[in-house]
């Protein structure tokens, strides 16, 4: 009987890293999109990205989960539209149109994540059958950590995650970070975010909102794990 496989994804610039926890092993990879990433079976994979949204890009679970987060309630994007990549390349025009529906406007932060975005929702909706699910990897280093944690930006906030990380069996993180550094493009946050998802991935124990959870109109389900 073959071990279950977890796998958490956090995205960068020129893809995804990947994560795969395979009973004692860890592996880490840096694939250019999520079909590679997912390409070989797996238990269940984790993403840091939104899955699931509405139209006016409103979602409980990201309200529930910025309030889990409080006071720093803004790790937490919010307002993913389809209609926004759909419809639009330019940002502008998509915002003139968001105020014209009287919906808030898209940050530049947001705009460009739209391409990840648009990628895994996708992917998940032409593989139903498979268990992916939407994790924020902030909500996982609260769960470790048990309070709030200074900005992953700092030194000092960068060193407690990985000192969580570590703890919770990834001995190889530093390797995997000067793997990153060496011509990926990932970033060292990139590669704690993807271990954070991973666990999560591995050990789904709790979600925003709790139970059954709300689908959007494509019948994607619109749920935060950690």
């Amino acid at each position: 009987m073959h071990a279950q496989r977890f796998i958490g994804l956090d995205g960068f610039s020129r893809g995804w890293v990947a994560v795969s926890i395979d009973g004692d092993h860890r592996s880490i990879s840096f694939p250019a999109d999520i079909s590679i990433a997912l390409a070989a079976p797996f238990t269940r994979a984790a993403v840091d990205i939104p899955i699931g949204m509405t139209d006016d890009g409103t979602r409980a679970c990201d309200q529930l989960a910025r309030d889990k987060l409080a006071p720093h309630r803004s790790r937490v994007f919010t307002g993913a539209r389809r209609w926004l990549w759909e419809d639009y390349t330019d940002p502008d025009l998509a915002n003139t149109e968001a105020t014209r529906r009287r919906q808030a406007r898209a940050s530049r932060q947001l705009w460009h994540l739209g391409r990840k975005i648009m990628e895994v929702d996708a992917f998940v909706r032409a593989h139903r059958e498979l268990d992916i699910r939407e994790v924020h990897p902030e909500l996982v280093f609260l769960r470790l950590h048990r309070a709030p944690l200074p900005s992953k930006k700092t030194e000092q906030g960068a060193a407690l995650r990985r000192a969580l990380l570590i703890a919770a069996g990834f001995a190889e993180i530093d390797d995997w970070i000067g793997i990153a550094r060496r011509g990926t493009g990932a970033k060292k946050d990139d590669v704690l975010d993807a271990c954070a998802v991973a666990l999560a991935a591995c050990d789904c124990v709790g979600s925003v909102p709790e139970g059954e959870p709300p689908r959007d109109a494509h019948g994607v389900p619109m749920q935060i794990w950690f």
